[in-house]
């Protein structure tokens, strides 16, 4: 018998002084990023490469990928491999917060293999509705109009939140449209309502919820920030445009944050993240 819909999954929201604060502005992000790879391939050099910072300076890290894997040790969802060594990962995540750094954590979201396998009412269903639609890389997608899809991302931002990081990315936020991917209404509005709920129930001053979503995607009021992976440089004012004119962005400084490999400066003028590798290049420009 497949799960219910939520089954075995809290949901925890936040009340009085701790719910968001929409008149909190946010500063622009110029810094850098720790991907999977790192973790895996060079985490005995991170910590010196960090040092090397100047104190609040914007650091990502990524702590979840598509399998459902988490990199530090969590109790939102039941303990699985990696190759990652999550005790590590949680020194590294308390030494990130003692250096003073501004401390981002990017999660996969809505492309889950394990919970969509563990929860398939919460999951995006194949056209014969027998069973959850997998994509090219054999992953699940989740459902975000779903109670138990919405409890599981909210369990994540808010145990972030409580290690101290200063802002989640829910990456992988969007449905996908494949012909035989089932999902009933508009793509676009359910991502909204799900977002402006993430960002009411676990953000606050304090702690802002972004997203890395489609560019029709709207970002939702209150601390949040839309962020954009893989772009060429030469469509980095395209986009910035783009998102002003359909994405309720008002100031691309602050609110867009360009995710590259490259050291383009057009990118500059614009929130960008960079590999922590290249910060030794980046601050002697």
């Amino acid at each position: 018998e497949p799960p219910q819909d939520g089954a075995g999954v809290k949901i925890y929201y936040n009340e009085g002084d701790d719910t968001i604060n929409t008149g909190t502005e946010l500063t622009h992000v110029i810094g850098f990023y720790i991907d999977q790879r790192t973790l895996e391939m060079e985490m005995d050099s991170i910590r010196s490469q960090i040092e090397a910072l100047p104190r609040g300076t914007p650091v990502m890290i990524d702590l979840k990928n598509s399998a459902g894997n988490f990199f530090y040790n969590s109790s939102v969802s039941r303990k699985r491999q990696s190759s990652i060594d999550t005790a590590k990962v949680d020194e590294l995540i308390a030494f990130l917060d003692k250096s003073g750094m501004y401390t981002i954590a990017r999660v996969v979201s809505l492309r889950d293999y394990d919970f969509g396998l563990n929860n398939v009412p919460c999951g995006i269903h194949h056209t014969s509705l027998m069973y959850l639609w997998q994509d090219d890389g054999g992953c699940y997608w989740l459902d975000p109009t779903k109670q138990g899809t919405m409890s599981y991302l909210t369990n994540i931002a808010n145990e972030l939140k409580a290690k101290g990081f200063d802002e989640v990315v829910f990456s992988e936020f969007r449905i996908p449209t494949a012909e035989k991917a089932v999902f009933n209404g508009d793509r676009i509005e359910a991502l909204q309502t799900a977002a402006q709920a993430l960002i009411s129930t676990c953000g606050n001053e304090n702690f802002a919820v972004s997203f890395a979503a489609p560019l029709g995607f709207m970002l939702p009021t209150g601390n949040s920030r839309l962020y954009v992976e893989n772009a060429e440089p030469a469509e980095a004012e395209t986009i910035a445009q783009t998102v002003m004119d359909n994405a309720g962005v008002t100031d691309t400084t602050v609110e867009l944050v360009f995710i590259t490999a490259l050291h383009d400066t057009r990118f500059d003028e614009y929130g960008v993240l960079r590999p922590l590798s290249a910060a030794d290049a980046v601050q002697t420009d």
